[in-house]
């Protein structure tokens, strides 16, 4: 028997290839595929079975694409409703790989078909959970993503993950290995761990759902505490995954056109398309279209276009460094972002050499913004880091907006006076600099490494709090 959690950071997902005598089941395949399909063609093996812990939010899957490619059959727990031809398992129901099988246990509550897969070894034994979003290292599943109108509540969601969890999961044996389908960094929890394995053992140890002596009602209050609304991308990826998409190779084949600067510029022009900026941080600072969004490849690339472009019929134009254009055409196909229409060719040094027009952001280093405002106690800062991130520890001068809802605070940035912009560490405040450039507010000044650089000067912070202390 072999298992291997195959791990992107980029969305904090996990991804799992298990076989057994010559045959392999996939959990929750990403949208490439063809890693899969190498790996078992590698270990002369046939895949057989594509599991489904649910229909993802965060992510689009790869089953669809994967079934076609090699005949495997798409497994979901009860209750669910795909367009697509799957195999919808009856609860308790198993299914045999080579010497081992796979039970379907189906507990329901971050969303109703939610199953986790029990794995059972030659001997019999249980050996591991694949819990996809229903248990997280340090957390549950959010229970506020599959309402529907007036039939369910968050409450009620929560109820049902309360009883999952406690009918389904925490009786089984300590040692039982605990696969979960995200970690730190994802959105479909709140207080995920760095680690991505564990035992259920140190979960029922340490992870505040799994409390022996909690009631029902406490769990209910504590889960459904501090849920910050979800990413507007959540429900296009949750009807992909159900309704299916076009094959990722159709996609790259769209998004890679290279167009010259003249064309790139006419593109833009005549379609209405996002000018998506991925190169470094610094590089865009430099010198970038105007009007362009500034999303790094290098940072929590993903998440943040789902987060800020929200409408994945979006057509987009890339702007990236030479060599990495199909990279960034696959990552935005993770989250159902498949209309890129092309790419500058020659990258932003094209661009120039064309003689368009061009813009840049002014960014400083934090002795500099320490400088401004010891000489001036009005100096206008904003903290776009995570409201939990503020509460722990903020520059007591700075004021919340957090980049997730940047929009919703335009308003609150002077028009007379030059402002300072900060995160953590100078990505994602990078990334607001270029939404607020796009909007027409252009009097603002990056804080080159964010809070960790500011830490270092002697601006008046408020005391930390650890954020596990906060409600």
């Amino acid at each position: 028997m072999k298992i291997e959690q195959i791990y992107t950071g980029c969305l904090a997902q996990g991804a799992y290839y298990i076989e057994s005598k010559g045959e392999v089941a996939i959990v929750d395949p990403l949208r490439e595929v063809k890693p899969y399909m190498e790996k078992a063609e590698a270990a002369q093996a046939k895949i057989k079975y594509i599991f489904e812990t649910h229909f993802h939010a965060d992510f689009v899957s790869g089953h669809v694409t994967l079934a076609k490619e090699t005949g495997a059959q798409i497994i979901y727990g009860p209750k669910a409703n795909p367009s697509f031809e799957a195999v919808i398992a009856e609860d308790n129901q198993e299914f045999k790989l080579g010497d081992i099988t796979i039970k379907v246990l189906h507990t329901p509550g971050h969303t109703m078909e939610s199953t986790t897969y029990l794995l059972i070894d030659e001997n019999g034994k249980a050996h591991a959970i694949f819990s996809g979003d229903t248990l997280f290292l340090g957390d549950v599943g959010r229970p506020d993503l599959a309402q529907k109108a007036k039939e369910l509540t968050q409450e009620d969601l929560a109820g049902f993950l309360f009883d999952s969890l406690r009918n389904k999961i925490m009786p089984l044996s300590d040692d039982v290995i605990v696969y979960p389908a995200h970690g730190a960094g994802s959105a479909c929890g709140k207080n995920m761990s760095k680690e991505t394995v564990d035992t259920l053992g140190n979960q029922k140890k340490t992870n505040y759902a799994l409390r022996a002596d909690m009631s029902k009602e406490e769990f209910i209050a504590e889960v459904t505490d501090g849920l910050l609304p979800p990413p507007s991308y959540f429900p296009l990826n949750v009807k992909m995954n159900k309704e299916g998409y076009d094959h990722i190779d159709e996609v790259l084949e769209r998004g890679t056109q290279q167009l010259s600067p003249d064309a790139f510029e006419a593109a833009a022009n005549e379609t209405g398309a996002v000018i998506l900026d991925v190169r470094k941080a610094a590089d865009f600072a430099k010198g970038h279209i105007p009007r362009s969004i500034f999303i790094g490849i290098d940072g929590s690339f993903a998440p943040w276009v789902g987060a800020l472009i929200a409408d994945t019929e979006q057509p987009i134009l890339l702007v990236a460094d030479e060599g990495r254009e199909e990279e960034t055409i696959t990552r935005l196909s993770r989250v159902g972002f498949d209309q890129t229409l092309g790419y500058l060719k020659g990258g932003f040094a094209a661009w120039e050499a064309a003689g368009k027009e061009t813009d840049s952001v002014k960014s400083v280093p934090a002795s500099e913004l320490e400088h401004v405002a010891k000489a001036d106690k009005n100096t206008a800062i904003f903290d776009v880091r995570k409201p939990g991130e503020f509460e722990s520890e903020h520059l007591e001068a700075a004021q919340s907006t957090p980049l997730d809802y940047i929009n919703k605070h335009l308003s609150e940035f002077p028009s007379d006076q030059e402002f300072y912009v900060h995160c953590a560490g100078g990505y994602r405040s990078m990334i607001a600099a270029s939404i607020l450039k796009s909007r027409g507010i252009h009097n603002l000044v990056d804080v080159q490494g964010g809070y960790k650089a500011i830490k270092e000067t002697s601006l008046p912070k408020t005391n930390y709090v650890c954020p596990s202390t906060l409600k």
